[in-house]
Order: C-alpha cells, then sequence, then structure tokens
C-alpha cells in the first residue's frame, strides 16, 4: 500500500540474536511501505555497532534508504573516526549525529556533541570521496525539562553552520508547541527541515516513561483517553490520537512525519492508515 504523506520511521537493534531476528521481521515490513528513510539507534559508546551494522543493512537490502545515529559519548575522536569509516566501507551514506545520554561516570566523550560530530562526519567522508548527508536533533519543547527554547535554537544554528542538512524532533505531542518552535527557530536563521517526531503510545505508564526520559509530558487529554479506554481500545486510541496529530502537523507545514516505532511495525503502518483514510486526508 503507498501512503499520501512522507513518513520514516526510527528502529532500534535488539541486545540479543532471537531478537535481532524479530525486528528484522518489523525492518522488512516498514521497508515495503515506502518510507523516505529507517533510522537505526546506536548504543551508548558503540555497544550496539555490529547489530546497527546488521540492521542497517538488512534494510539496505529491502529496499529502504537508511540513516545511521552515532553518538558521541564515551568516545574518543579516533573511535568515532573507525565508527564512522566503518559504517561508510558499509554504504551507508545518511547519519543522525547525536551526543547520547551521559552515563554515570560523566565521560562526555572528545567531541561533546553533535556538532564536532556533524563536522568530523562530513572531513571523514571528503577524506573518502563521498557525499553524505548528516541530520541532527531538535527539541521543540526543550532538551529534558529545562525549557530553554532560545538555547535550543542557537545550538540548532550551531549544528545547521556544521553542516546539519535536517532536523528530527524529539517526541511531538502537540501541534502547537512544533508549530512555535519553527516560527522562532525561522526568525532565527534555521532554514533546514524540522521532522517532527511522533509516538503512538498506548498506556499511561508509558507515557510516564516517555516523558521521564525526554521531560516531554503527554496532554492530559491523551492521559484520560488512555485511562478510559478499555485493555482492547487503548491501541485504538493511541493509534488515532497519534494520526489526529500527524493531520495537524502535517496541515501546519511540517515536510513530513517521522515514527518512532518501538520495534514493531503494526502500530506505526496503522498510524499510516489511519490517517490515509477518508475521515482524516
Amino acid at each position: 500500500m503507498s501512503y499520501p504523506v512522507p513518513f520514516s520511521f526510527e528502529l532500534y537493534p535488539a541486545r540479543t540474536e532471537a531478537g535481532m531476528d524479530m525486528v528484522a521481521e518489523t525492518a522488512t515490513a516498514l521497508a515495503a511501505a515506502g518510507p523516505e528513510f529507517v533510522s537505526v539507534t546506536y548504543g551508548a559508546a558503540g555497544s550496539s555497532n555490529d547489530r546497527s551494522l546488521g540492521l542497517l543493512g538488512h534494510l539496505h537490502g529491502a529496499g529502504a534508504r537508511t540513516v545511521a545515529h552515532l553518538t558521541t559519548v564515551g568516545q574518543t575522536r579516533a573511535q568515532l573516526v573507525e565508527r564512522a569509516e566503518t559504517f561508510l566501507a558499509a554504504g551507508v551514506r545518511d547519519f543522525l549525529a547525536l551526543r547520547g545520554d551521559l552515563p554515570a561516570s560523566g565521560d562526555a566523550g572528545e567531541l561533546d556533541g553533535p556538532v564536532p560530530l556533524t563536522a568530523l562526519l562530513h572531513e571523514v567522508a571528503a577524506r573518502l570521496g563521498v557525499d553524505i548527508s548528516v541530520g541532527v536533533a531538535a527539541y521543540p519543547q526543550g532538551h529534558g525539562r529545562t525549557g530553554d527554547i532560545a538555547g535550543d535554537i542557537r545550538a540548532l544554528l550551531a549544528k545547521q553552520a556544521a553542516g546539519a542538512s535536517y532536523a528530527i524532533s524529539q517526541v511531538v505531542f502537540e501541534a502547537s508547541a512544533y508549530g512555535s518552535f519553527v516560527a522562532a527557530a525561522r526568525a532565527a536563521g534555521v532554514t533546514i527541515p524540522i521532522i517532527p517526531g511522533l509516538m503512538p503510545v498506548s498506556t499511561s505508564q508509558k507515557l510516564e516513561r516517555v516523558a521521564e526520559l525526554t521531560g516531554v509530558d503527554a496532554p492530559i487529554s491523551l492521559v484520560e483517553a488512555l485511562l478510559a479506554a478499555g485493555d482492547t481500545d487503548r491501541e485504538v486510541v493511541a493509534i488515532r490520537s497519534t494520526a489526529r496529530l500527524a493531520q495537524e502537523l502535517l496541515a501546519a507545514g511540517a515536510p513530513s512525519i517521522h515514527l518512532y516505532a518501538f520495534n514493531r511495525h503494526e502500530t506505526v503502518l496503522a498510524v499510516l492508515d489511519e490517517l490515509t483514510s477518508a475521515a482524516l486526508v
């Protein structure tokens, strides 16, 4: 089935070989949907490097454009150069440059952030004579719970200046927050596309966990709808609310939508089906 809106997905490598087999099935299903790209996350300090490469290779074989995450936390410049060269040798040409979550040791790594990592990726690619694209993260509701939107926009400008060609936002639950951020970013001089990230979350407990990890609280209306729904209806609530939000974001000018798949294809594909239905298109 083809969908009338541009979209992409995020997957993460499983921790076990058995789990990787299941992720491969999901990856095949998502690649068949025709996304603009599928991004694959990267464990702290490269802990899932081999599995990330394997999943990227599987997606490439299934016909999907792939985006490889890279993080600077806990790594030296030499390690990052080596990992970039490994990805490039495997045919990866698109990256997402991130700092990553700080470990308990507080080791931010030699580069400490996406700005120097973006520059490094372009440097390595130029030396090897290949063309790449580098994406970065954006934070419409502030990084963590700082609420420092102005600071996040300054950071996004620095990422753009370092060679970032697009940004993917942290999870968005409200179109107004995304719209306000984009308007402020454009006024400040950000010109790269800013793609909103959406999570179809089906339980209030998972929403609380998302809030803990990202600092982004879901709207009370969504929490109440999930609490009021029966066990069999919560997935429907999540799908419909995410599709409705996607519709609002696209109508507000979002260039596409990025769906965090939680390594399950059924829910995110159902969101696209819902978005395509006569009720929303």
